[in-house]
C-alpha cells in the first residue's frame, strides 16, 4: 500500500517536472561561462553562471543572463533549491523582424530552478510609445512567487539601411 502511495507521488512528480519542462519557449540556452563563488572540496563548486538565448519570436534580439547554481551533493543531484537570485541583460544584436504576432507579457524562456516547485520566467512586452521591446526575469513558486527580477530593455534601431519595426505593431488585440 505505501509502494502504491510512493508511486502515484513519483508520478505526480514526474508529470509535473514533465509540464514545466514543455513550458520552455525558447530552445536550451548557451552556456557561454561560469566563475565558482564557494569552493567545496570533493564535489562541485557553487558558481555564477553565464547563458545566453535568442529570443524564439523577434530574430535579431539576444538576451543573457547570469544565475548562481549551487554545488555540493545536492546540487550536482538536481536536488538544491537554486536561489532567486537573476540578473538579465537583452541587446539588439542585428535587423529585428517579428516572427508573428506577439502579447504583453509572454513567456520567452522558462527554466526549472528546483526539482519541482520553483521555475525562472523570462517574458517580454513592448513599450509602444518608445518603440522598446522590454524583458524581464523572475522566479516563482507554486505557493509563493519571488520579488526578485532583473529588466531589460531592447530599443528598436535600424540596422544598416533597414529602418527598424513598431513593436507596437505586432502586438495581438
Amino acid at each position: 500500500m505505501v509502494w502504491r502511495r510512493s508511486l502515484r507521488l513519483a508520478g505526480l512528480a514526474a508529470g509535473l517536472s514533465a509540464c514545466l519542462g514543455a513550458a520552455a519557449v525558447a530552445e536550451e540556452p548557451d552556456r557561454i561561462f561560469d566563475k565558482s563563488t564557494v569552493w567545496r572540496p570533493l564535489t562541485p563548486n557553487d558558481k555564477l553562471v553565464v547563458y545566453g538565448i535568442d529570443d524564439p519570436d523577434v530574430a535579431g534580439v539576444a538576451c543573457h543572463y547570469t544565475l548562481p547554481e549551487k554545488g555540493g551533493i545536492k546540487g550536482s543531484l538536481g536536488l538544491a533549491e537554486q536561489v532567486s537570485d537573476i540578473s538579465l541583460s537583452c541587446r539588439q544584436i542585428g535587423p529585428v523582424q517579428f516572427k508573428r504576432k506577439l502579447t504583453q507579457g509572454e513567456v520567452v524562456f522558462s527554466e526549472r530552478r528546483s526539482l519541482i516547485f520553483k521555475s525562472m520566467q523570462i517574458v517580454r512586452g513592448c513599450d509602444v510609445k518608445r518603440n522598446t521591446l522590454v524583458y524581464m526575469v523572475y522566479s516563482d513558486k507554486v505557493i509563493e512567487g519571488s520579488p526578485k527580477n532583473s529588466t531589460s530593455t531592447v530599443p528598436l534601431m535600424p540596422w544598416g539601411t533597414e529602418l527598424p519595426p513598431k513593436c507596437g505593431e505586432f502586438l495581438k488585440g
